[in-house]
């Protein structure tokens, strides 16, 4: 006798999470057919969290590194070059990912190799490492909104920051061209969240629906793997 399973649901659920803090901003939607059905971002405590939603996520997207180098020293990814060239004068907002040395060290002793942004988000990459395999690659994938936004801005970089308000009109301005209700979610989810992070999530989750169609455009479009087997690479 085959074992019982729950009722098949009608839709899929994806979903695209940046880190903020000590939390996981994440947007969300439904999926079916011609429906896309966003909700309102809402905050996880941690990845596993996100991770152990039921119904579970077909797809995630996460402001996160997966795979890492190991040599002695800081040295880009093909994945981080190749997303700064696209990115042109935007492309400073690509950081390296620390090595796997840094990503493992305990004493932190090593620390002091990584910038201000490195350091406040370290914990958060070790959340994303510690649950991602090569075998959840087939549901988690590495992304970063500016090339999000890039995709949604018919390839082209923004002009502005996100720390700018001419920056958070324009990211919602896209947006507002691709997602029903999109205003109305990321006025709700703006109450209790930055709205800067709220737009980022919302962008993840746009690539994350590419993701889930197959249309997805993978950077460098040659992958790479590191030497844990994970394919090193963002989706756009």
């Amino acid at each position: 006798m085959s074992p019982r399973r729950g009722p098949q649901l009608p839709y899929s659920t994806i979903c695209g999470a940046t880190p903020w803090g000590k939390h996981w901003v994440t947007g969300t939607a439904k999926i079916g057919g011609a429906v896309f059905a966003l909700e309102t971002p809402r905050l996880y405590e941690s990845f596993s969290e996100i991770l152990s939603e039921s119904p579970s996520f077909s797809i995630v997207v996460v402001n996160a590194p997966i795979g890492y180098t190991d040599g002695p020293e800081f040295e880009p990814r093909s994945c981080d070059i190749a997303s700064r060239a696209l990115l042109g004068k935007r492309g400073s907002t690509i950081k390296n990912a620390p090595n796997r040395a840094v990503l493992n060290d305990q004493t932190g002793e090593l620390k002091t190799r990584l910038d201000a942004v490195g350091l406040k988000l370290l914990a958060r990459y070790r959340e994303v490492a510690e649950l991602v395999s090569p075998y959840r690659q087939r549901v988690v994938y590495e992304g970063h909104p500016e090339l999000s936004f890039y995709q949604l801005n018919s390839n082209k970089p923004l002009r502005y920051s996100k720390n700018k308000e001419e920056g958070k009109v324009e990211r919602l301005i896209l947006l507002e061209q691709k997602i029903p209700e999109v205003s109305k979610k990321v006025e709700e989810a703006s109450e209790t969240i930055p709205q800067k992070y709220v737009l980022d999530a919302i962008a993840l989750l746009w690539t994350a629906r590419r993701v889930f169609g197959h249309a997805a455009q993978r950077v460098p479009p040659d992958a790479e793997w590191d030497s844990e087997g994970l394919r090193v690479e963002r989706v756009l």
